[in-house]
């Protein structure tokens, strides 16, 4: 049974992201906790990446896609040779989220379109009569876009209560803080206002994440669920965290060694993010 330890995802998305010379670290590094209780304790796979009566998870914020690369690593669905290849010519693990890639169930990117294509496959499956949950993570700079609100509005009026809405809130989109570009202000109080019911918790707290996730989907309510998880961008290597700059920045092989020094077991950093 894969752990789905947080530090070794970590390092295998470094070791990506060196291989592929290749940006979004810091934006997969606040993804990883959330991904790991995902695919650790909530969903239910069922058989494989293509099964019909899987459970889905919807990462809309496409340009995480090495955590979600990660977790597939450890379930066996992607092998060593193709995580050397990421970004290469002819592979299939691209940069964004590709629904080519078993497991992976959008190809989004173009950021704003992945949680409604979420909402339709919560409504397939409520009007199919499946037991079916979906799952959608979203960044809080993508949710400056209105068609995340447009999808909430319409989950809500289908009292789509097989849906939960994870947003990654850590605090920075592509070209600055989120309160620089956009300032949303408190996002659980609005989507509590659109109608969802909404938890807030600690994105890195794989616990509280765990009995969060776990109180929401069991919750009676009759519409669509969400949480606002509170991340750091970065999180796990000191010299990324919170830097915005490691949006867009390539590894060094110096800077590579660092992060993964960081990320041994007997380093202090390593404990933490263990």
């Amino acid at each position: 049974m894969p752990s789905f330890e947080t530090r070794e995802l970590r390092k295998t998305v470094l070791r990506m992201a060196h291989a592929g010379s290749t940006v979004h670290i810091a934006c997969a590094f606040s993804l990883i906790e959330i991904m790991a209780v995902l695919y650790r304790s909530q969903l239910r796979l069922r058989g494989g990446p293509r099964a019909a009566d899987r459970d889905y998870l919807v990462l809309s914020k496409g340009h995480g896609v090495m955590a979600q690369y990660a977790c597939l690593h450890e379930l066996g669905w992607l092998g060593d040779d193709e995580l050397a290849r990421y970004f290469g010519d002819g592979t299939r693990l691209k940069g964004l989220s590709d629904a080519h890639v078993p497991g992976l169930e959008v190809s989004s990117g173009s950021l704003g379109h992945g949680l409604s294509v979420g909402v339709g496959l919560a409504l397939a499956a409520q009007r199919n009569g499946t037991d079916q949950r979906v799952f959608a993570i979203v960044g809080d700079g993508e949710i400056n876009e209105g068609s995340i609100w447009e999808a909430l509005l319409f989950a809500v009026h289908f009292q789509l209560s097989n849906l939960v809405l994870i947003v990654d809130e850590n605090g920075f989109q592509a070209m600055g803080s989120t309160k620089e570009v956009l300032d949303l202000g408190d996002l659980a109080a609005k989507l509590t206002a659109f109608g969802l019911e909404t938890r807030e918790v600690d994105g890195h707290d794989e616990s509280a994440l765990d009995r969060t996730l776990g109180a929401l989907v069991r919750h009676p309510c009759a519409g669509p669920r969400a949480v606002v998880a509170h991340t750091i961008k970065g999180k796990g290597v000191s010299f990324m965290e919170s830097d915005n700059r490691w949006h867009y920045t390539r590894l060094t092989a110096e800077t590579y060694a660092a992060a993964m020094a960081e990320l041994e077991p007997g380093s202090s950093r390593g404990k933490e993010a263990a």
